[in-house]
């Protein structure tokens, strides 16, 4: 029998069911009771002490065992999904995380107000905070997750790898005593041999992380990385580590009651990653054989034991690619984890469920010998981010969002239409996740998901994700943790189809069509006159098209992706109508006053004319030559005919507020103007999103500006790559820098982003201090070009 098999009767093992469906089956009430010594106190209110898809995801277990559930928000959360989803909804405080959901104090209150007798903290903000877990139990509130003592252990990773290797599990050889100084590290790097890995002693998720791979990068690495720790965990606390060769991460989950049961539900494989970050995750891992997964689980059911571990955790390890058998203990998150879906489908398991049960006193109603992995189940994170420009966080008002719907397909998702994503917090807005019969049929469901899903008005990885699960080595399972890194260039490639810039054309002309039941003959714009009839048409702004002056980290300044496409030599007409890329006649902008959309501040353009009407048109790239074409609307759809092609697009337009024309929109000098949706109507700003095959494009006709030099506009200007919050300024008037070095450190969706010189010279201006928020491309500081040979001196490397 599996754990599977304690599920309702008509739920089959391994295939995914119902979301938050009951897994162990028996409860029927919803009211979870604690066993004996404890009768009668049950959890009836539930607060959920976190945001996004993991509050909507445990709301969602919560409704379905009967409980009731209480959200928690920030300001910048008063709209949120989860908020419409709980129950009830307590405010914390304002949009900073540490006066919202990092308060102690305000969350406690929030329970008290609410009538809550337990907390579940999900994962990040306090789900790891032993100070947090004591605070509840002082307010006599239940803590759904393990006891403090087992989280200050694993939550400091000093004494975690020291009490791991007590029980004769294996750590990554390293230096790791307690508040080593940067001399300390140096030195132990120096013993162990480059390259070396230096890791935060508290938190996780890749925060403070920094690879060294020469003597000369350490110094430099360590300031970075103390800084990330110290606002990410309030703690700078360093250790250092020898760098796995080829290292692929593997974690397992586990389950521990209070009455000496600890079993795990197998592993997970979280090796896709950029930035120490996960990316796509599945269970089982490909890369164990039977022995090796048995001895993987038995050594993670150790660790939680030598803690005392009550609760669900997971047991992350590092192997080597070249030595799949040789394992070491790297860490454990004393939470749920973001993959945690992945496990459940191929167990059936609720881990939601069973953390509400355990925390309510119940022993687990199965062991280990039940557990059995049925099917194999794969996991994508679907991040506001785009990858072209180096994975840079994005951000906007979602105007369409359709979760793709089908056979062994999950979505657990934070956003809704409507909804305005911003840079406060965490990128990620959703993950979908499908169940296969073997690891083949599990990628292709999800590829087919990801190809389904509908997100506009938000920059997002989709097609990033897509081009992930079709690389030849993730197929074939052979994984490691650099795996994106090595191919990044062609997984982040994203050519604008051709047929875009003719469907937005398109969507003009089907947008200008007069609606009412009587229509003047002259208010079609059919092109009528007399002789030949005439040409509508429109300069578009093709994204990516260019680039900006300021380097962010990862990315690509001014020799980045942007300047890989066609340029003004192109061949006038040189892309077909319907053909794969825009090619023909492709212009650089002028850019408007305080810049552009990112790095489309030099924006490539392409001409695109149409006449005739939406049923039957004639419509041409460039100087291509005509081709027949037809649009109409079906439901939230455009029908796009190009000769005898007819493709679907999702679209949506942008509408601006209070007159923004379109150079103003795109220039974002502060965070994005507010938008809707308007399908079927085309609005002033007449910017238009347009999806297909889970990928999607912000098109907009391209502006002249009277007066604007495009010579003179960008100078010297380090801008910022993305929305967010200055955290350093490294520079002040005056100072000479060389090409590429750091002058400003801007700090978004939990990530550092350092911009640099574009070119060397002379700091001439510094416009932020630390704690501004500025928007995209916000002109950061200026430096001016050397003045004299005296200067040239100063600023050679």
């Amino acid at each position: 029998m599996s754990a599977a098999d304690l599920s309702a009767s008509n739920h089959v093992p391994g295939q995914p069911r119902a979301a938050g469906a009951d897994a162990g089956g028996g409860i029927g009430t919803g009211t979870l009771r604690r066993d004996a010594g404890l009768a009668g106190l049950a959890f009836s209110a539930v607060l959920v002490a976190n945001r996004g898809e993991i509050a909507v995801r445990i709301i969602r277990t919560l409704r379905d065992l009967g409980i009731r559930s209480i959200a928690v928000y920030s300001d910048a959360d008063a709209g949120a999904r989860h908020v419409r989803e709980a129950d009830v909804a307590v405010r914390l405080g304002p949009t900073p995380a540490r006066e919202s959901y990092l308060d102690i104090d305000a969350v406690l209150e929030a329970a008290q107000v609410a009538g809550a007798q337990a907390i579940h903290p999900g994962y990040g903000f306090l789900a790891e905070n032993a100070a947090f877990v004591r605070a509840c139990e002082a307010a006599g509130l239940f803590f759904i997750g393990p006891p403090a003592a087992a989280v200050e252990v694993m939550g400091d990773k000093i004494v975690a790898r020291r009490t791991v290797a007590e029980v004769g599990v294996a750590v990554v050889p390293g230096r790791s005593s307690p508040a080593m100084t940067d001399a300390a590290i140096t030195e132990a790097a120096g013993q162990l041999g480059y390259p070396v890995l230096v890791k935060p002693s508290a938190g996780g998720g890749g925060k403070g992380m920094r690879v060294v791979r020469a003597p000369g990068e350490m110094a430099a690495a360590l300031v970075s990385a103390r800084r990330e720790a110290s606002a990410a965990f309030d703690d700078d606390a360093l250790f250092v580590e020898r760098l796995i060769a080829r290292p692929r991460h593997v974690e397992v989950q586990v389950l521990a009651d209070a009455h000496g049961t600890v079993l795990h539900l197998g592993e997970r494989e979280c090796s896709l990653q950029r930035r120490h970050q996960k990316i796509i995750e599945e269970a089982p891992s490909p890369l164990l054989d039977a022995r090796t997964r048995e001895r993987l689980g038995a050594a993670a059911v150790a660790v939680a034991g030598a803690v005392g571990y009550v609760g669900a955790g997971t047991v992350e390890f590092i192997l080597s690619a070249d030595a799949p058998d040789e394992f070491y203990f790297m860490e454990m998150n004393t939470r749920l984890q973001v993959e945690h879906a992945v496990t459940e489908l191929v167990t059936g398991v609720d881990l939601v469920a069973e953390q509400i049960r355990i925390a309510a006193g119940e022993p687990l109603r199965f062991g280990q010998a039940d557990v059995r992995l049925a099917g194999h189940a794969v996991e994508a994170r679907v991040y506001a981010e785009d990858p072209a420009r180096g994975f840079l966080p994005t951000g906007g008002h979602i105007l369409a969002f359709r979760e793709p719907a089908g056979p062994a397909i999950r979505v657990d998702a934070g956003i809704a239409a409507g909804d305005t994503v911003g840079t406060a917090y965490d990128p990620m807005l959703a993950k979908i996740v499908a169940w296969g019969p073997d690891r083949p049929a599990a990628i292709a469901r999800l590829d087919a998901a990801l190809a389904a899903t509908v997100l506009l008005g938000v920059t997002t990885n989709i097609g990033f994700l897509r081009a992930l699960l079709g690389h030849p080595d993730v197929v074939a399972g052979r994984l490691d943790t650099d795996l994106v890194e090595r191919d990044l260039a062609a997984l982040t490639a994203d050519e604008l189809p051709a047929e875009a810039i003719l469907g937005y054309a398109l969507a003009r002309l089907l947008a200008l069509q007069p609606l009412g039941p009587l229509v003047d003959p002259w208010d079609i714009p059919s092109g009528w006159r007399p002789g030949e009839p005439a040409w509508l048409s429109w300069d578009v702004l093709i994204p990516g098209g260019g680039t900006g002056s300021a380097r962010g980290d990862g990315s690509a300044g001014d020799d980045g992706p942007g300047d890989d496409g066609p340029g003004d030599d192109a061949p006038a007409g040189s892309a077909a109508a319907g053909g794969d890329s825009v090619g023909g006649g492709v212009e650089e902008a002028a850019p408007a006053p305080g810049g552009g959309s990112g790095l489309r501040s030099r924006a490539a353009t392409v001409r695109v004319s149409v006449r005739g009407t939406p049923a039957a048109a004639r419509i041409r790239l460039a100087d291509g030559p005509p081709v027949a074409a037809s649009v109409r609307q079906v439901g939230d759809d455009l029908l796009v005919t190009i000769g005898s092609i007819t493709t679907r697009w999702a679209f949506a337009w942008a509408v601006t507020e209070g007159g923004h024309d379109l150079a103003e929109l795109l220039s974002a000098a502060g965070p994005r103007v507010p938008i809707a949706a308007a399908q079927g109507s085309s609005p002033a700003g007449e910017l238009l999103w347009l999806g297909r095959d889970g990928r999607a494009w912000e098109l907009a006709e391209a502006v002249p500006v009277a007066g604007a030099d495009p010579a003179a506009v960008r100078g010297g200007q380090a801008r910022s790559p993305m929305p967010g919050t200055v955290i350093a300024v490294l520079v002040e008037p005056g100072t000479a820098v060389i090409d590429g070095q750091s002058l400003v450190v801007v700090e978004a969706m939990k990530m550092e982003h350092p911009v640099s010189a574009a070119a060397a010279g002379i700091v001439a201006e510094v416009l932020v201090r630390p704690g501004d928020l500025v928007g995209l491309d916000q002109v950061l500081a200026v430096v001016a070009p050397p003045r004299d040979v005296a200067d040239l001196a100063a600023v050679a490397p």
